[in-house]
Protein backbone atom coordinates (compact mmCIF):
# COMPACT_ATOMS: atom_id res chain seq x y z
CA UNK A 1 0.00 0.00 0.00
CA UNK A 2 2.88 2.86 1.02
CA UNK A 3 4.48 1.48 -2.08
CA UNK A 4 1.47 2.16 -4.09
CA UNK A 5 0.97 5.91 -2.63
CA UNK A 6 4.97 6.65 -3.54
CA UNK A 7 4.08 5.89 -6.82
CA UNK A 8 0.98 7.64 -7.04
CA UNK A 9 2.76 10.61 -5.96
CA UNK A 10 5.56 10.13 -8.40
CA UNK A 11 2.65 9.91 -11.03
CA UNK A 12 1.09 13.01 -10.34
CA UNK A 13 4.63 14.58 -10.25
CA UNK A 14 5.23 13.45 -13.68
CA UNK A 15 1.74 14.45 -15.07
CA UNK A 16 2.42 17.60 -13.90
CA UNK A 17 5.79 17.90 -15.46
CA UNK A 18 5.75 16.61 -19.04
CA UNK A 19 2.07 18.43 -19.83
CA UNK A 20 1.98 18.74 -23.30
CA UNK A 21 3.94 21.96 -24.02
CA UNK A 22 1.54 22.98 -26.74
CA UNK A 23 -1.23 23.04 -25.01
CA UNK A 24 0.15 25.12 -22.31
CA UNK A 25 1.58 27.39 -25.37
CA UNK A 26 -0.46 30.68 -25.63
CA UNK A 27 -2.56 31.23 -28.64
CA UNK A 28 -0.23 32.31 -31.36
CA UNK A 29 0.05 36.30 -32.17
CA UNK A 30 -0.64 37.38 -36.04
CA UNK A 31 2.53 37.74 -37.81
CA UNK A 32 3.61 41.95 -37.94
CA UNK A 33 3.74 43.28 -40.51
CA UNK A 34 6.19 46.33 -41.42
CA UNK A 35 4.68 49.79 -41.35
CA UNK A 36 1.13 48.39 -39.96
CA UNK A 37 0.04 49.43 -36.57
CA UNK A 38 -2.30 47.17 -34.15
CA UNK A 39 -5.10 47.86 -31.32
CA UNK A 40 -5.08 44.84 -29.24
CA UNK A 41 -8.67 43.74 -28.44
CA UNK A 42 -8.68 41.74 -25.20
CA UNK A 43 -12.14 39.80 -24.23
CA UNK A 44 -13.62 40.27 -20.27
CA UNK A 45 -16.55 37.61 -20.49
CA UNK A 46 -17.73 35.08 -17.96
CA UNK A 47 -17.01 35.67 -13.95
CA UNK A 48 -14.13 38.25 -13.07
CA UNK A 49 -11.45 35.35 -11.51
CA UNK A 50 -7.94 34.64 -10.47
CA UNK A 51 -7.46 32.79 -14.07
CA UNK A 52 -8.75 35.88 -15.93
CA UNK A 53 -6.47 38.27 -14.14
CA UNK A 54 -3.54 35.75 -15.34
CA UNK A 55 -4.67 36.08 -18.59
CA UNK A 56 -5.41 39.86 -19.09
CA UNK A 57 -1.53 40.40 -17.10
CA UNK A 58 -0.23 38.43 -20.02
CA UNK A 59 -2.11 39.76 -23.11
CA UNK A 60 -1.76 43.84 -21.92
CA UNK A 61 2.01 42.90 -21.25
CA UNK A 62 1.87 41.01 -24.88
CA UNK A 63 0.28 44.25 -26.08
CA UNK A 64 2.63 46.99 -24.31
CA UNK A 65 5.55 44.90 -25.40
CA UNK A 66 4.67 45.75 -29.17
CA UNK A 67 6.04 48.85 -30.60
CA UNK A 68 3.30 48.50 -33.21
CA UNK A 69 0.44 48.72 -31.08
CA UNK A 70 -1.99 52.06 -30.72
CA UNK A 71 -4.62 51.09 -27.82
CA UNK A 72 -6.07 48.37 -26.54
CA UNK A 73 -9.95 47.47 -26.46
CA UNK A 74 -11.60 45.50 -23.68
CA UNK A 75 -14.47 43.86 -24.89
CA UNK A 76 -16.65 43.49 -21.12
CA UNK A 77 -19.45 41.03 -20.46
CA UNK A 78 -19.52 40.00 -17.24
CA UNK A 79 -21.62 39.99 -14.17
CA UNK A 80 -18.60 40.42 -11.63
CA UNK A 81 -16.44 38.07 -10.11
CA UNK A 82 -14.19 37.76 -7.43
CA UNK A 83 -13.37 41.26 -5.78
CA UNK A 84 -9.10 40.61 -5.14
CA UNK A 85 -9.27 39.28 -9.05
CA UNK A 86 -10.59 42.45 -9.97
CA UNK A 87 -8.13 44.77 -8.17
CA UNK A 88 -5.61 42.92 -9.62
CA UNK A 89 -7.03 43.69 -13.15
CA UNK A 90 -7.22 47.20 -12.51
CA UNK A 91 -3.29 46.89 -11.48
CA UNK A 92 -2.32 45.46 -14.84
CA UNK A 93 -4.63 47.84 -16.73
CA UNK A 94 -3.29 51.21 -14.81
CA UNK A 95 0.20 49.86 -15.32
CA UNK A 96 -0.24 49.63 -19.39
CA UNK A 97 1.17 52.29 -21.08
CA UNK A 98 -1.34 52.42 -24.42
CA UNK A 99 -4.61 53.82 -24.35
CA UNK A 100 -6.93 51.41 -22.67
CA UNK A 101 -10.81 51.63 -23.63
CA UNK A 102 -13.11 49.58 -22.54
CA UNK A 103 -15.86 48.39 -24.84
CA UNK A 104 -19.11 47.33 -22.73
CA UNK A 105 -21.44 44.92 -25.34
CA UNK A 106 -23.03 43.05 -23.14
CA UNK A 107 -23.09 44.04 -19.34
CA UNK A 108 -20.83 45.58 -16.79
CA UNK A 109 -21.73 44.58 -13.63
CA UNK A 110 -20.07 44.37 -9.71
CA UNK A 111 -16.16 43.66 -11.22
CA UNK A 112 -16.81 44.60 -14.43
CA UNK A 113 -17.95 47.78 -13.99
CA UNK A 114 -14.49 48.36 -11.24
CA UNK A 115 -12.77 47.09 -14.64
CA UNK A 116 -14.61 49.30 -17.09
CA UNK A 117 -13.70 52.39 -14.81
CA UNK A 118 -9.94 51.21 -14.47
CA UNK A 119 -9.85 52.14 -18.49
CA UNK A 120 -8.78 55.86 -20.00
CA UNK A 121 -12.50 55.46 -21.66
CA UNK A 122 -15.50 53.80 -21.81
CA UNK A 123 -17.72 52.61 -24.49
CA UNK A 124 -21.08 51.53 -24.91
CA UNK A 125 -23.05 49.55 -26.86
CA UNK A 126 -27.06 49.90 -27.01
CA UNK A 127 -28.72 47.63 -24.72
CA UNK A 128 -26.02 47.70 -22.41
CA UNK A 129 -25.76 47.96 -18.15
CA UNK A 130 -23.25 49.52 -16.34
CA UNK A 131 -23.39 49.49 -12.31
CA UNK A 132 -24.31 47.71 -9.24
CA UNK A 133 -21.15 47.03 -7.43
CA UNK A 134 -22.37 45.88 -4.07
CA UNK A 135 -19.98 43.71 -2.53
CA UNK A 136 -21.48 40.24 -1.75
CA UNK A 137 -20.74 38.16 1.46
CA UNK A 138 -22.35 34.79 -0.69
CA UNK A 139 -26.35 35.44 -0.61
CA UNK A 140 -25.99 37.92 1.90
CA UNK A 141 -24.72 41.89 1.58
CA UNK A 142 -21.26 42.67 2.73
CA UNK A 143 -21.36 44.16 6.46
CA UNK A 144 -20.73 47.45 6.96
CA UNK A 145 -16.86 47.32 7.28
CA UNK A 146 -16.49 46.20 4.22
CA UNK A 147 -19.17 48.26 2.16
CA UNK A 148 -17.74 51.21 3.47
CA UNK A 149 -13.70 50.20 2.40
CA UNK A 150 -15.85 49.50 -1.13
CA UNK A 151 -17.52 52.72 -1.48
CA UNK A 152 -14.25 54.67 -0.77
CA UNK A 153 -12.54 52.22 -3.73
CA UNK A 154 -15.40 52.67 -5.80
CA UNK A 155 -14.91 56.66 -5.88
CA UNK A 156 -11.25 57.05 -5.47
CA UNK A 157 -11.50 55.38 -8.67
CA UNK A 158 -13.97 56.98 -10.37
CA UNK A 159 -12.23 60.38 -9.25
CA UNK A 160 -8.22 58.95 -10.82
CA UNK A 161 -9.88 58.87 -13.85
CA UNK A 162 -12.05 62.19 -13.70
CA UNK A 163 -15.37 60.18 -13.20
CA UNK A 164 -18.16 61.50 -10.66
CA UNK A 165 -17.16 59.81 -7.47
CA UNK A 166 -20.89 60.03 -6.25
CA UNK A 167 -22.44 58.13 -9.37
CA UNK A 168 -19.41 55.48 -7.92
CA UNK A 169 -20.97 55.50 -4.81
CA UNK A 170 -24.41 54.80 -5.21
CA UNK A 171 -23.58 51.81 -7.47
CA UNK A 172 -22.92 50.35 -4.10
CA UNK A 173 -24.73 51.50 -1.36
CA UNK A 174 -28.33 50.57 -2.39
CA UNK A 175 -28.95 54.19 0.50
CA UNK A 176 -27.45 57.06 -0.86
CA UNK A 177 -29.65 59.25 -3.05
CA UNK A 178 -29.02 60.88 -5.91
CA UNK A 179 -31.48 63.72 -7.11
CA UNK A 180 -33.00 63.00 -10.35
CA UNK A 181 -31.02 59.48 -10.28
CA UNK A 182 -31.46 57.45 -8.00
CA UNK A 183 -33.88 56.89 -4.99
CA UNK A 184 -32.73 55.32 -1.97
CA UNK A 185 -33.13 51.22 -1.64
CA UNK A 186 -32.32 50.66 -5.20
CA UNK A 187 -28.39 49.98 -6.21
CA UNK A 188 -27.68 52.47 -9.48
CA UNK A 189 -27.20 50.50 -12.70
CA UNK A 190 -27.42 52.85 -15.83
CA UNK A 191 -28.26 52.23 -19.45
CA UNK A 192 -26.05 53.34 -21.92
CA UNK A 193 -28.14 56.63 -22.69
CA UNK A 194 -28.22 57.39 -19.23
CA UNK A 195 -24.10 56.25 -18.59
CA UNK A 196 -24.08 58.80 -21.42
CA UNK A 197 -25.57 61.81 -19.77
CA UNK A 198 -23.87 61.33 -16.54
CA UNK A 199 -20.11 61.46 -17.97
CA UNK A 200 -19.90 57.30 -17.32
CA UNK A 201 -20.28 56.18 -21.04
CA UNK A 202 -17.49 58.41 -22.82
CA UNK A 203 -18.92 57.14 -26.41
CA UNK A 204 -21.88 54.75 -27.98
CA UNK A 205 -20.95 53.10 -30.77
CA UNK A 206 -22.77 50.07 -32.18
CA UNK A 207 -19.62 47.68 -32.77
CA UNK A 208 -15.96 47.90 -32.82
CA UNK A 209 -15.58 49.55 -36.48
CA UNK A 210 -17.28 52.35 -35.19
CA UNK A 211 -15.95 53.08 -31.80
CA UNK A 212 -12.09 52.71 -33.49
CA UNK A 213 -12.99 55.53 -36.48
CA UNK A 214 -14.78 58.14 -33.23
CA UNK A 215 -10.83 57.25 -31.74
CA UNK A 216 -9.28 57.49 -35.03
CA UNK A 217 -8.06 53.99 -34.96
CA UNK A 218 -9.33 52.68 -38.43
CA UNK A 219 -5.78 52.15 -40.06
CA UNK A 220 -4.82 49.78 -37.47
CA UNK A 221 -5.19 46.58 -37.87
CA UNK A 222 -7.46 44.36 -34.81
CA UNK A 223 -5.05 42.02 -33.11
CA UNK A 224 -7.19 39.58 -30.69
CA UNK A 225 -5.01 38.17 -27.87
CA UNK A 226 -7.30 35.32 -27.06
CA UNK A 227 -6.75 32.57 -23.99
CA UNK A 228 -4.72 29.70 -24.62
CA UNK A 229 -6.26 26.25 -24.35
CA UNK A 230 -4.31 25.82 -21.40
CA UNK A 231 -5.78 29.33 -19.82
CA UNK A 232 -8.89 28.19 -20.83
CA UNK A 233 -8.97 25.03 -18.85
CA UNK A 234 -6.94 26.62 -16.16
CA UNK A 235 -10.03 29.27 -15.79
CA UNK A 236 -12.19 26.47 -15.19
CA UNK A 237 -9.69 24.84 -12.97
CA UNK A 238 -8.98 27.66 -10.61
CA UNK A 239 -12.78 28.55 -10.05
CA UNK A 240 -13.13 29.19 -6.93
CA UNK A 241 -16.59 26.69 -6.70
CA UNK A 242 -14.77 24.15 -9.12
CA UNK A 243 -10.72 24.38 -6.90
CA UNK A 244 -12.25 23.49 -4.00
CA UNK A 245 -14.12 20.86 -5.04
CA UNK A 246 -11.11 19.53 -7.15
CA UNK A 247 -8.88 19.45 -3.83
CA UNK A 248 -11.65 17.91 -1.79
CA UNK A 249 -12.08 14.86 -3.91
CA UNK A 250 -8.13 14.85 -3.91
CA UNK A 251 -7.35 14.44 -0.52
CA UNK A 252 -10.14 12.39 0.65
CA UNK A 253 -9.35 9.68 -2.54
CA UNK A 254 -5.46 9.74 -1.02
CA UNK A 255 -6.88 8.87 2.44
CA UNK A 256 -9.11 6.56 1.46
CA UNK A 257 -6.86 4.82 -0.59
CA UNK A 258 -3.82 4.94 2.67
CA UNK A 259 -7.21 3.34 4.78
CA UNK A 260 -8.06 0.71 1.94
CA UNK A 261 -5.85 -2.30 1.63
CA UNK A 262 -5.21 -2.87 -2.64
CA UNK A 263 -8.20 -1.08 -3.14
CA UNK A 264 -7.18 1.34 -6.50
CA UNK A 265 -9.97 2.81 -7.63
CA UNK A 266 -10.47 6.35 -4.85
CA UNK A 267 -6.41 6.73 -5.19
CA UNK A 268 -6.88 6.94 -9.01
CA UNK A 269 -8.82 9.50 -8.23
CA UNK A 270 -7.86 11.47 -5.86
CA UNK A 271 -4.48 11.71 -7.91
CA UNK A 272 -6.55 12.83 -11.24
CA UNK A 273 -8.32 15.85 -9.14
CA UNK A 274 -4.83 16.92 -7.24
CA UNK A 275 -3.13 16.93 -11.25
CA UNK A 276 -5.85 19.27 -12.02
CA UNK A 277 -5.81 20.83 -9.00
CA UNK A 278 -2.13 21.98 -9.22
CA UNK A 279 -1.83 21.88 -13.26
CA UNK A 280 -4.68 24.38 -13.35
CA UNK A 281 -3.03 26.62 -10.91
CA UNK A 282 0.58 26.30 -12.39
CA UNK A 283 -0.50 27.28 -16.02
CA UNK A 284 -2.32 29.95 -14.27
CA UNK A 285 1.22 31.36 -12.72
CA UNK A 286 -0.36 31.58 -9.28
CA UNK A 287 2.20 28.66 -8.07
CA UNK A 288 5.53 27.06 -8.99
CA UNK A 289 7.09 23.37 -8.72
CA UNK A 290 8.35 24.56 -4.69
CA UNK A 291 4.58 24.59 -3.47
CA UNK A 292 3.81 21.24 -5.91
CA UNK A 293 7.10 19.53 -4.22
CA UNK A 294 6.22 20.96 -0.90
CA UNK A 295 2.77 19.09 -1.09
CA UNK A 296 4.50 15.62 -1.87
CA UNK A 297 6.78 15.80 0.45
CA UNK A 298 4.05 16.04 2.78
CA UNK A 299 2.87 12.45 1.79
CA UNK A 300 6.07 11.03 2.12
CA UNK A 301 6.44 12.32 5.42
CA UNK A 302 3.05 10.81 6.09
CA UNK A 303 3.89 7.81 4.57
CA UNK A 304 7.03 7.63 7.21
CA UNK A 305 4.60 8.22 10.02
CA UNK A 306 2.69 5.22 9.24
CA UNK A 307 6.02 3.18 9.61
CA UNK A 308 6.85 4.33 13.01
CA UNK A 309 5.54 4.24 16.38
CA UNK A 310 3.30 7.09 17.90
CA UNK A 311 2.66 10.29 16.18
CA UNK A 312 6.20 12.45 15.64
CA UNK A 313 8.24 14.70 13.60
CA UNK A 314 7.62 13.48 10.45
CA UNK A 315 3.83 13.34 10.96
CA UNK A 316 4.01 17.18 12.01
CA UNK A 317 5.78 17.84 9.52
CA UNK A 318 4.46 16.02 6.44
CA UNK A 319 0.79 17.62 7.56
CA UNK A 320 2.40 21.14 7.85
CA UNK A 321 4.24 20.34 3.95
CA UNK A 322 0.52 19.39 3.15
CA UNK A 323 -1.10 22.61 4.47
CA UNK A 324 1.63 24.70 3.23
CA UNK A 325 1.68 23.20 -0.38
CA UNK A 326 -2.12 23.72 -0.73
CA UNK A 327 -2.27 27.32 0.33
CA UNK A 328 0.88 28.54 -1.10
CA UNK A 329 -0.66 26.98 -4.85
CA UNK A 330 -4.02 29.39 -4.22
CA UNK A 331 -3.83 32.92 -5.89
CA UNK A 332 -3.63 34.46 -2.38
CA UNK A 333 -3.60 33.56 1.50
CA UNK A 334 -7.36 33.89 1.43
CA UNK A 335 -8.22 31.78 -1.25
CA UNK A 336 -5.86 29.73 -0.09
CA UNK A 337 -7.36 29.45 3.41
CA UNK A 338 -11.28 29.23 2.36
CA UNK A 339 -10.11 25.94 -0.18
CA UNK A 340 -8.04 24.11 2.02
CA UNK A 341 -10.86 24.69 4.77
CA UNK A 342 -13.37 23.14 2.46
CA UNK A 343 -11.64 20.72 1.42
CA UNK A 344 -10.74 19.20 4.45
CA UNK A 345 -14.71 19.09 5.90
CA UNK A 346 -15.61 17.73 2.64
CA UNK A 347 -12.96 15.08 2.61
CA UNK A 348 -14.23 14.04 5.72
CA UNK A 349 -17.46 13.42 4.88
CA UNK A 350 -16.55 11.86 1.63
CA UNK A 351 -14.40 9.82 3.47
CA UNK A 352 -17.16 9.06 6.03
CA UNK A 353 -19.33 7.65 3.40
CA UNK A 354 -17.27 5.64 1.12
CA UNK A 355 -16.18 3.59 4.26
CA UNK A 356 -19.67 3.46 4.85
CA UNK A 357 -20.20 1.97 1.40
CA UNK A 358 -17.73 0.16 1.51
CA UNK A 359 -19.11 -1.60 4.86
CA UNK A 360 -22.45 -2.22 3.14
CA UNK A 361 -20.63 -3.60 -0.32
CA UNK A 362 -18.56 -5.88 2.01
CA UNK A 363 -15.24 -3.62 0.99
CA UNK A 364 -14.89 -3.34 4.48
CA UNK A 365 -12.85 -6.68 4.79
CA UNK A 366 -10.22 -5.02 3.12
CA UNK A 367 -9.50 -2.77 5.55
CA UNK A 368 -8.98 -6.09 8.73
CA UNK A 369 -6.91 -8.61 8.99
CA UNK A 370 -8.81 -11.47 7.27
CA UNK A 371 -6.75 -14.38 7.72
CA UNK A 372 -7.95 -17.95 9.13
CA UNK A 373 -6.77 -18.64 12.38
CA UNK A 374 -6.99 -22.86 12.71
CA UNK A 375 -6.91 -24.96 15.64
CA UNK A 376 -4.09 -27.25 13.79
CA UNK A 377 -2.15 -24.09 13.16
CA UNK A 378 -2.04 -23.31 16.89
CA UNK A 379 -4.86 -20.82 17.03
CA UNK A 380 -7.41 -20.99 19.16
CA UNK A 381 -10.98 -20.49 18.59
CA UNK A 382 -12.99 -16.53 19.08
CA UNK A 383 -15.65 -18.47 19.67
CA UNK A 384 -14.68 -20.49 22.80
CA UNK A 385 -14.28 -18.66 26.61
CA UNK A 386 -11.09 -17.00 26.63
CA UNK A 387 -11.53 -15.86 30.08
CA UNK A 388 -9.04 -18.32 31.51
CA UNK A 389 -6.27 -15.99 29.67
CA UNK A 390 -6.79 -13.37 31.93
CA UNK A 391 -3.00 -12.88 33.54
CA UNK A 392 -1.14 -15.17 31.52
CA UNK A 393 1.85 -14.10 29.87
CA UNK A 394 2.32 -13.87 25.89
CA UNK A 395 4.71 -12.57 23.66
CA UNK A 396 4.18 -10.61 20.41
CA UNK A 397 5.30 -12.16 17.20
CA UNK A 398 4.48 -8.88 15.23
CA UNK A 399 3.74 -5.63 15.93
CA UNK A 400 0.94 -4.56 17.68
CA UNK A 401 -0.25 -1.06 16.13
CA UNK A 402 -2.88 -2.14 17.81
CA UNK A 403 -3.50 -5.53 16.86
CA UNK A 404 -1.07 -8.54 15.60
CA UNK A 405 0.06 -11.88 17.25
CA UNK A 406 1.17 -13.27 20.23
CA UNK A 407 2.23 -16.44 21.06
CA UNK A 408 1.24 -17.88 24.77
CA UNK A 409 4.05 -19.74 27.12
CA UNK A 410 2.53 -22.97 26.03
CA UNK A 411 2.82 -22.00 22.19
CA UNK A 412 -0.79 -21.45 21.77
CA UNK A 413 -1.27 -18.47 19.26
CA UNK A 414 -3.68 -15.72 19.24
CA UNK A 415 -4.85 -12.51 17.76
CA UNK A 416 -4.39 -9.82 20.62
CA UNK A 417 -5.08 -6.15 20.65
CA UNK A 418 -2.64 -4.01 22.71
CA UNK A 419 -4.78 -1.60 25.26
CA UNK A 420 -1.61 0.95 25.38
CA UNK A 421 -0.99 1.60 21.54
CA UNK A 422 1.89 0.26 19.75
CA UNK A 423 4.14 -2.30 21.22
CA UNK A 424 7.32 -3.73 18.79
CA UNK A 425 7.93 -7.90 17.89
CA UNK A 426 9.64 -9.63 20.66
CA UNK A 427 8.07 -8.19 23.94
CA UNK A 428 6.59 -10.01 26.63
CA UNK A 429 3.26 -8.81 27.12
CA UNK A 430 0.33 -9.11 29.46
CA UNK A 431 -3.42 -10.34 29.06
CA UNK A 432 -5.45 -7.73 30.60
CA UNK A 433 -8.87 -8.53 30.12
CA UNK A 434 -11.50 -9.75 27.31
CA UNK A 435 -13.78 -7.73 25.24
CA UNK A 436 -16.08 -10.17 23.60
CA UNK A 437 -13.84 -11.42 20.51
CA UNK A 438 -11.12 -9.12 21.32
CA UNK A 439 -7.70 -10.24 23.96
CA UNK A 440 -6.53 -7.33 25.10
CA UNK A 441 -2.99 -6.96 26.14
CA UNK A 442 -0.73 -4.80 28.00
CA UNK A 443 3.11 -4.50 27.91
CA UNK A 444 4.83 -6.49 30.72
CA UNK A 445 6.32 -3.54 33.54
CA UNK A 446 9.57 -5.87 33.77
CA UNK A 447 11.52 -8.18 31.60
CA UNK A 448 12.94 -10.08 34.43
CA UNK A 449 12.80 -13.67 32.59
Amino acid sequence: MKRRIVFLAFVVLLCLWQLPLGLWASAPSDIAVSGTSFTYVISVEEAVEAGLSSYMERALTEAAADPAAKAVILEIDTLGGDVEAAQSIRKTIEACPLQTIALIRGGAISAGTYIAMSCDLIAMQPGTTIGDVEPRAGAERADEKFLSYWKAEMAALAEAHGRDKEIAKAMVDRDMVLEGIKPAGKLLTLTAQEAKEVGYADHLVADRAELKQVLGLSATVDKEVLPSKAEKIARILTNPYISPLLLMVGLAGIAIEIFTMGFGFAGIVGGICLVLYFAGHLVAGFTGWGAILLFLVGIVLLLVEMAMPGFGIPGISGILCLVAGIIMTAPTLQIGIQSLVIALLGSWVLIALALKFMTKRKFWNRLILNLKFDKNQGYISQKEDNSRYIGKRAQTTTPLRPSGIAVLEDGTRMDVVSEGGFIEPDQWVIISRIDGPRIIVIKEPTQNH
